[in-house]
């Protein structure tokens, strides 16, 4: 069995507490009692165990990160970040999935005051409820991450999900679509509202007075909802001559239908994504995305978690939003008024037949 730090301070005849202080560089010894303390190290080959010693002096030198996904692409990217910029400070992460269960949210928030985590980095995007707030709140440090967990009291860090939404609508109108649909999730969630707000804010300045129209249809941030949020789409026979996606993992789903169904990108529908996670610059034709800046939101965050002042309770009121960008590909053309007429001609007909 290995030797314990009470083996050594009875080999030394003294105290465990007066072995463990100046083991850790607090209590300043005696020349002589230094080298009883070494030899009883040597001989027993005792090794102290680093994180009982930080735990010792009142940290843990660890991040715990918490997201609901590191499957997808984003929620990887920013694992990266974090982690990166951790190891920097000298600092561990410790990695915990929940997979949007809020019993495994609590936890994992549980397990991090309990080990006396430097800070908590919490990521969802689902919209937590009471129980997972008042667990943030309770943290001595959490900075909440991409989605808003309303009534906790800690810092936000988010895309500027309203300016990347805008963002799409003013690109998409200087193509002269003026009917545009919003696939995105849960309609609760802060970054849904806000990027159907900012689409719509866009077509309107960039319509010049004429009318838009924006159908907002919503699901999970999941391949499977994008083709059956796209299946719906184009199952009701709406006039959209474009679709603004609000994840790339939804943005996939949609592309399948779309070639399921023989509608052309961007021939037949325009298709703008927001994250640029995925390599979308590889399909064909190349998706336009909103890029939301994964590796700066990581970074950022751990920034705020060390360097923030916590003794000021008016910082945990904190909202901070990110710049994103805008990179246009080739996903997006003007509308196909002879697909439309085509369509109209098919409705008229089918009226005709009953």
């Amino acid at each position: 069995m290995p030797a314990s730090l009470k083996d050594v301070a009875k080999e030394a005849g003294l105290s465990p507490t007066a072995v463990s202080r100046h083991l850790n560089g607090s209590l300043e010894l005696p020349e002589k009692t230094r080298d009883r303390i070494e030899r009883a190290v040597r001989h027993l080959g005792y090794r102290p165990n680093p994180h009982a010693r930080r735990l010792s002096l009142g940290r843990s030198d660890t991040i715990t990160l918490i997201l609901p996904d590191i499957a997808n692409p984003f929620f990887a990217l920013l694992a990266s970040a974090v982690e990166h910029a951790a190891s920097a400070r000298g600092k561990i992460v410790q990695l915990h999935a929940t997979s949007n269960q809020e019993a495994r949210e609590i936890a994992v928030l549980e397990m991090a005051s309990d080990d006396r985590s430097d800070g908590v980095v919490f990521c969802t995007n689902r919209r937590p409820g009471t129980a997972v707030a008042e667990a943030l709140s309770a943290l001595p440090k959490t900075i909440i991450l991409d989605e808003a967990v309303p009534g906790a009291g800690a810092p936000q860090l988010f895309a500027d999900n309203e300016q990347g939404g805008y963002l799409a609508g003013r690109h998409l109108s200087d193509w002269k679509h003026r009917k545009v649909a919003y696939l995105g999730g849960d309609p609760a969630l802060m970054s849904t509202k806000l990027r159907a707000e900012g689409l719509e804010r866009g077509l309107k300045e960039g319509s010049a007075g004429e009318t838009i129209n924006v159908r907002v249809l919503s699901g999970l941030h999941d391949m499977l909802s994008g083709r059956a949020l796209a299946a719906e789409l184009l199952d009701t026979n709406g006039e959209e001559t474009a679709i603004f996606v609000g994840s790339d993992e939804l943005a996939i789903g949609v592309i399948e239908t779309l070639r399921e169904r023989g509608v052309r990108i961007p021939q037949d529908m325009s298709l703008v994504s927001f994250d640029g996670a995925r390599a979308l610059h590889l399909y064909d034709p190349p998706i336009t995305a909103v890029h939301q800046p994964a590796k700066q939101l990581g970074e950022r965050a751990v920034e705020l978690l060390l360097d923030g002042n916590w003794d000021n309770r008016a910082a945990l009121a904190q909202v901070e939003y990110l710049p994103v960008q805008l990179i246009e590909r080739a996903s997006v053309a003007a509308p196909n008024t002879k697909r439309k007429a085509k369509k109209d001609k098919a409705i008229q007909t089918n009226k005709g037949e009953r």
